[in-house]
């Protein structure tokens, strides 16, 4: 499938032109590999593309994967896929994730304050924002079937052994930046974090659509 880069924001575009896919590791290929034919598959076959994005608290990494999943797939030009995040239970969207996020281009936006924020998450300037908040995987908010599960964090990977409605489950893990919060790298970190993400999902819905 030949696809057309989309226009982002700025600030985004220039992010994504400074990721390096030749520097991800074999073994993380080799992790990426299933999701890559499991969306390959869905283009060809013209099905609409569910990834809904699952760590325990649905804090910090499945959001920034759910955020860039979506802003990568438009800059591809991937048509018809719509990127979800949960957890195994609900937190809050951690703000340096926010921070994180809007630091690297995007325009966020609080939508209400309280114990579980909602944020506008916006990559280009005509597409509807990504709302961001904490939620469980099986929130109303998200697919109920026919989607693929992306599990980003290990706990959520072990201690959610079967996900109600997906249709392929796939453990694609990161380390918690959480681990650096209220530190001197915390932010440094979170970046870091967000920026291994972003890398491996260039490469994976790159492959996935070429």
């Amino acid at each position: 499938m030949e696809t057309t880069k989309e226009q982002v924001f700025t600030g985004i575009d220039n992010t994504i032109g400074l990721l390096d896919t030749t520097e991800i590791p074999q073994e993380r290929k080799e992790i990426l590999a299933p999701l890559i034919a499991y969306i390959k598959e869905k283009i060809k076959s013209k099905e609409p593309i569910h990834l809904n994005f699952i760590c325990t608290h649905n804090s910090r990494r499945s959001h920034l994967s759910q955020v860039w999943a979506q802003t990568i797939a438009h800059y591809l030009g991937i048509k018809n896929i719509q990127c979800y995040s949960g957890g195994t239970e609900a937190t809050a969207l951690f703000p340096v994730a926010a921070e994180t996020l809007k630091n690297h281009g995007f325009e966020v936006v609080t939508l209400s304050q309280g114990n579980n924020p909602v944020y506008s998450i916006k990559y280009a300037k005509n597409e509807h924002p990504i709302i961001g908040f904490s939620k469980t995987y099986f929130d109303p908010f998200n697919p109920k079937s026919g989607f693929g599960a992306i599990m980003t964090c290990s706990s959520a990977d072990a201690g959610c052994p079967f996900v109600a409605g997906a249709e392929k489950r796939f453990p694609i893990t990161y380390e918690d930046p959480k681990a650096f919060d209220n530190t001197p790298q915390q932010l440094e970190k979170y970046k870091e974090r967000s920026l291994q993400i972003a890398t491996e999902l260039l490469y994976a819905l790159s492959k996935a659509s070429s």
